[in-house]
């Protein structure tokens, strides 16, 4: 809905144009988050994977594979893990809600009492702090509501998101997977495998940047700490199969 028009006081028109447009609340954070989760994990677990194989046996056939089933596998646990892990965040919320509202029925006083403390450590005193514990306590629902966001620092979860929130981290996931294991289509199993720790670098470090640049931090930081977290992280897998290397066959 359009609030102001360039006919408003210049004032309100600029306030609105700047809060509007030039700096938005973020709203899919939570789809930013899935899609980082589901991305980075894809990225870092498949390399692993893929040079501990490649390191190991040095034939690109069964890095192939071992490459391509840890994608999809991959991809169908961080989907699962994201869909059950909603699923009992809502189930904690909603347990907590009702147990709050519990509280407020048989306890009234003493939750009336933890009210008035919160939101006498936010600065008010006197009839203003009597006002809004009067307002808040008037009603059951809002009463637990501001318990569970202000006591207990939880907000609703939707139910209906999990489903969204399963697919976006899988098919994520399956992405992330599958740049790493690109190199070893086209090029030898040896140079494959350093073409693919630094195209995963720099993916990482993209990821990392523009994190920080929809959120908060430094974006440089953030994504040269991403990088080199996740390389190190995959690099382990290559240690491991260079320890565990098949000897050659006399």
């Amino acid at each position: 809905m359009k609030l102001f028009s360039k006919s408003a006081h210049p004032t309100q028109y600029t306030e609105h144009y700047h809060h509007t447009h030039i700096d938005p609340h973020q709203t899919s954070a939570s789809g930013l988050s899935d899609i980082i989760l589901g991305g980075q994990d894809g990225l870092v677990n498949v390399l692993g994977v893929i040079l501990g194989v490649a390191a190991a046996t040095s034939d690109p056939h069964l890095v192939l594979v071992a490459g391509l089933a840890a994608t999809f596998a991959e991809s169908v646990s961080m989907g699962a893990v994201a869909y059950t892990s909603t699923i009992a965040d809502a189930d904690y919320y909603d347990s907590e809600l009702k147990r709050e509202l519990r509280h407020i029925e048989q306890a009234p006083r003493l939750e009336r009492d933890e009210i008035r403390q919160i939101y006498s450590e936010k600065g008010f005193k006197g009839d203003p702090l009597e006002h809004i514990v009067d307002i808040i306590t008037a009603n059951p629902d809002v009463w637990a509501a501001v318990m569970m966001a202000e006591e207990h620092q939880l907000t609703p979860v939707d139910r209906t998101q999990a489903w969204k929130a399963a697919l976006v981290v899988g098919f994520s996931a399956i992405v992330g997977s599958l740049i790493p294991l690109l190199p070893f289509i086209f090029l030898p199993v040896a140079t494959s495998m350093w073409v693919s720790v630094v195209i995963t670098a720099v993916v990482l470090f993209g990821v990392g940047f523009y994190k920080a640049r929809r959120t908060v931090g430094h974006p440089g930081r953030s994504g040269l700490e991403m990088a080199l977290i996740g390389t190190l992280s995959a690099l382990v897998g290559f240690v491991v199969g260079y320890i565990l290397k098949v000897p050659a066959t006399p």
